[in-house]
């Protein structure tokens, strides 16, 4: 047992703490101990990586409690992958918020980035389904916290809608475990499944109407049509790296659908049926509402956070599908639509640091204009899921995955058709915005000439913080945004040895013989 388990929840919970008690009036401290940290988070997530990749399922018992009765985190090659992804997603877009300057626009952002975290990795790694309430709830705090950050009456009421969504969300939560501990008797995930596969099938009435609630909240988590309305605003309104990282927030919804529906409720049993018949209509008007929306909107946000919609409703298809191809080809699409969500989100960013705002109309020529363009039309394509890069492997992943099932028509029309929609609605974004700009604008108007005095690095307890523009640094801006479009070129160019990962990922997910034995077999020595 490796204590390094623990590691991705014990290090961003501490550094935030310390944060808050040692270092909240100083940003530059502030900046190096919160960087420092998801270096070492990231160090951390690689080593789990490696050992999850021998395909030996990890236990960690907090106490050395024995299961189902004490807490258990569980590390497979699944939550391997969600790990790596986090911390690299976390790394890039920290340091553009660094470089941008927005950790500087309001109180407690790298605090409330640790925790953020935090929240995440406990999610990923949890082998107890409360313990996943938990760690959800830990979510929707700190991301309120970064939601509102740097203020603005539409984003206090962006995050007003978010949190009342997701409250209502985690009251979902609660009473689908108050059911399913009725029934089972556990909150324990491996305990749970052994449970339920010896339950008659006549008496899964209860158990039925709790993996339904269940599927209800992830669902919400996961902004799935007819429960997606919070993400619009919440996305387009939140600061620029904040959404960047909300990239992986939808994610997490669909990683428990994966968890719970091959594991607790596998889709041979009647109640994996059931999810299944409800996941797959709800997905394909996922992805039909996502791509029509990013051609029916006129702000640049509001176009990035449909296409998340968009990519999530692809997600879901292939999750829907509930066989090892199929999760196979949807984990590599969740690292891509992960990956290029974040830099769309990050590139409107940077266009609307320069414009001023994110309306679509035209207006004038951008600073780095010519980068900046680049930057968009090569995120847009990989969102599409058009060619050269990883989207467009993942959508035909996905097709391959699904051209026998029952709804293949209707998945088939639905991908290809709105793949369409989204190349035509990111085409007329990028030519109002690049092609249609009129003359450079003017400099700004160089400042009065004053006494020289000291750069303040020091955050004053008695103002709020004031953004100096002069602290700010483009290049490191325009470096992160390229290491995300790096990392989409990467996932392209290493295809195959991705996808065998994703393939031995979704082999271990389907078959959990093995998760049940590594939890609750060869205990001894445990309290």
């Amino acid at each position: 047992m490796s204590h390094l388990l623990i590691a991705p929840v014990l290090l961003p919970a501490v550094i935030g703490a310390l944060i808050i008690l040692w270092m909240r009036d100083d940003l530059l401290l502030q900046r190096v101990f919160s960087i420092a940290g998801t270096v070492a988070l990231l160090g951390v997530a690689l080593y789990l990586a490696g050992l999850a990749g021998t395909g030996q399922i990890q236990v960690y018992r907090l106490g050395n409690w024995a299961a189902p009765f004490g807490i258990v985190l569980m590390l497979d090659r699944l939550a391997a992958l969600m790990l790596l992804l986090t911390a690299v997603l976390a790394l890039v877009v920290q340091l553009y918020a660094t470089g941008s300057g927005w950790d500087r626009k309001g109180w407690h952002f790298h605090a409330l980035w640790q925790f953020q975290l935090m929240g995440l990795c406990g999610a990923f790694l949890t082998g107890d389904a409360f313990n996943l309430f938990v760690f959800f709830e830990i979510l929707l705090i700190a991301s309120y916290g970064l939601m509102i950050h740097g203020g603005g009456a539409m984003r206090l009421r962006a995050g007003v809608q978010y949190i009342a969504y997701n409250l209502v969300g985690s009251v979902l939560f609660l009473a689908a475990l108050g059911v399913l501990y009725a029934v089972t008797g556990t909150l324990n995930m491996a305990d749970m499944a052994a449970r339920v596969a010896a339950m008659p099938a006549q008496d899964t009435a209860l158990l039925r109407t709790g993996a339904v609630l269940l599927m209800l909240v992830f669902a919400i988590k996961a902004a799935l049509v007819p429960l997606h309305f919070w993400l619009p605003s919440t996305y387009a309104d939140a600061p620029g790296p904040v959404a960047a990282l909300f990239a992986i927030m939808t994610k997490v919804g669909i990683y428990a659908i994966i968890r719970f529906f091959t594991l607790v409720f596998p889709h041979g049993g009647t109640t994996g049926q059931v999810v299944a018949e409800l996941l797959l209509p709800a997905a394909l008007f996922t992805l039909a509402v996502g791509q029509i929306g990013i051609l029916g909107s006129r702000h640049l946000g509001r176009v990035t956070a449909f296409a998340a919609i968009g990519s999530v409703g692809t997600l879901a298809v292939a999750v829907a599908q509930f066989s090892p191809q199929a999760t196979a080809a949807a984990l590599y699409y969740l690292i891509h639509s992960t990956l290029a969500g974040a830099a769309l989100f990050l590139i409107a960013d940077m266009i609307g640091a320069r414009r001023g705002d994110l309306w679509l109309r035209p207006g004038p020529a951008l600073p780095w204009q010519g980068m900046i363009a680049a930057f968009f039309m090569a995120s847009a394509v990989a969102m599409a899921g058009m060619p050269p890069f990883s989207g467009f492997f993942g959508k035909l992943m996905i097709l391959q995955a699904t051209q026998g099932a029952p709804w293949a028509v209707w998945i088939w029309g639905t991908v290809l058709s709105t793949s369409l929609v989204a190349i035509y609605g990111m085409a007329r974004a990028g030519s109002v915005l690049f092609w249609q700009a009129r003359e450079p604008a003017l400099p700004a108007p160089a400042p009065e000439p004053g006494p020289p005095g000291p750069i303040p690095t020091k955050l004053e307890t008695h103002e709020p913080i004031q953004d100096l523009g002069d602290a700010a640094s483009p290049a490191l801006t325009a470096v992160a945004v390229g290491a995300l479009l790096a990392g989409i070129v990467a996932l392209t160019l290493l295809a195959g040895p991705a996808m065998r990962l994703a393939e031995a990922a979704a082999a271990q997910l389907h078959d959990p013989a093995a998760y049940l034995g590594a939890v609750l077999h060869g205990q001894e020595g445990t309290k």
